[in-house]
């Protein structure tokens, strides 16, 4: 029974790729995944709230933004008992499986969808096959799908392996807002886990190409800000007002000039503003989204403290105040060096794999470092690894698609490596 989530690679695949759902908003997608989970038949299953530490989230969008998708989920049929485990923004799942004496192996994927409308162009795939984004304005532009069908093929397959010892999957939420990593990582569930692994398909490498362990990912804050003045007539008493928009515009001006640091690379980044009211009208309320991001943890930091000063030093310009608030943010944590040989002994025998790079800079944010730091200051090894895709177009594009073979490609390398490191003692 368990292998006919193996044989259901492509199906799996498409069905989430069909329903994609933001951050904290996974209802559906959580629903599916306990069902095919049991019908995989696991140990164990916690769901949202049991598999994450409430008050770790981050990035949660209002009541408001949620409710549309609960309603959603709850017409597509979803049941009441796990939209009420999973509500006010509390999706995701661990799983285990336990097969006697032996390491505790894990292994992270992610839930959530991109806001972005998908081609409606009948050359994209999707749209010719019938799996296009039925959810308008939102979808799997960046390859969540295939990794949900890889890790669900992947615990089939070790239960039907010779696998001895203790596997988790951790289904995260939230990973394109990094919102999800720290409260999965806190959950209690990586408690005893020795090995755990990441998963990513594609990003530039084709099917048949494997990276055994991304190093250099880079550490990163997303913050807004919002500078609050007083309004006055632009005309007639500009004196009279203190400008909101002057000050944010100073801001952004400055974060841009941040002294680059010597111990690496550094990035700072105002992607949107959002205030005033009229042209006529001295600005009294503008809020900004900004990022930064760092080679290390500790330059993201240095980023971060320097950003928040410009911050404040441009409202005490333009005699506003300034409420910066943390959204989210993410660690640097490399591949582990034993990790990474494991993986690349294994996958030249994998069918299909052509090419194996022992690790690459990642050079992209990612927020299951939280789970593999958590993993390693305990003393276990983590590695993120890459399996490649041909992708006709690049991540988080409308028109982003995946090649299938490099789903069975996945779950062999993963469910193999589990099996040889089942057979070590941590």
């Amino acid at each position: 029974m368990s292998h006919d989530a193996r044989a259901r690679l492509s199906d799996l695949r498409r069905a989430f790729h069909r329903h994609p759902e933001p951050g904290w908003r996974e209802f559906r997608t959580t629903a599916r995944v306990v069902a095919e989970l049991e019908r995989i038949g696991v140990d164990e299953i916690a769901v949202g709230r049991d598999a994450l530490d409430t008050d770790a989230r981050m990035a949660v969008p209002e009541d408001d933004e949620i409710r549309p998708w609960l309603d959603r989920a709850r017409a597509a049929g979803v049941s009441d008992d796990l939209l009420e485990r999973t509500a006010g923004g509390h999706t995701g799942v661990v799983a285990t499986l336990s097969q006697g004496e032996g390491p505790c192996i894990g292994l992270r994927v992610d839930l959530d969808a991109i806001s972005i409308h998908e081609s409606d162009d009948p050359d994209h795939r999707p749209t010719a096959e019938g799996f296009r984004s039925e959810h308008d304005g939102y979808m799997h532009a960046c390859g969540h799908d295939a990794h949900l069908a890889i890790a669900l093929g992947t615990i089939a397959a070790v239960k039907e392996s010779a696998f001895e010892g203790t596997l988790k999957l951790f289904f995260q939420p939230a990973e394109e807002i990094s919102g999800g990593g720290k409260a999965m990582a806190e959950s209690g569930h990586l408690d005893g886990v020795d090995y755990l692994f990441a998963l990513h398909i594609g990003l530039g490498h084709p099917t048949g190409e494997i990276v055994a362990g991304v190093e250099s990912p880079l550490a990163m804050a997303h913050l807004t800000a919002t500078f609050e003045g007083a309004s006055a007539h632009a005309g007639k008493a500009p004196n009279e007002g203190a400008n909101a928009m002057q000050a944010a515009a100073a801001a952004i001006q400055n974060a841009y000039g941040i002294a680059r640091h010597a111990d690496g690379a550094t990035r700072v980044n105002v992607g949107a503003i959002e205030g005033g009211s009229a042209s006529n009208v001295i600005a009294e309320e503008v809020t900004i989204d900004a990022e930064v991001r760092g080679e290390t943890t500790a330059l993201m930091t240095y980023a971060r403290d320097e950003l928040e000063r410009v911050l404040y030093a441009a409202a005490e310009l333009h005699d506003c105040d300034v409420t910066p608030r943390l959204i989210s943010e993410s660690p640097c944590v490399d591949s582990h060096p034993a990790l990474r040989e494991v993986i690349g002994n294994v996958a030249w025998d994998v069918d299909g794999v052509d090419r194996v790079i022992p690790s690459e800079e990642f050079g992209v944010s990612e927020d299951g470092t939280y789970l593999m730091g958590r993993v390693q200051d305990a003393g276990g090894l983590a590695s993120y690894v890459l399996v490649g895709t041909n992708h006709p177009t690049s991540h988080h594009t409308p028109t982003f698609d995946i090649d299938e073979a490099s789903l069975e490609i996945g779950v062999t390398l993963l469910s193999d490596a589990f099996v040889e490191l089942s057979r070590r003692r941590p």
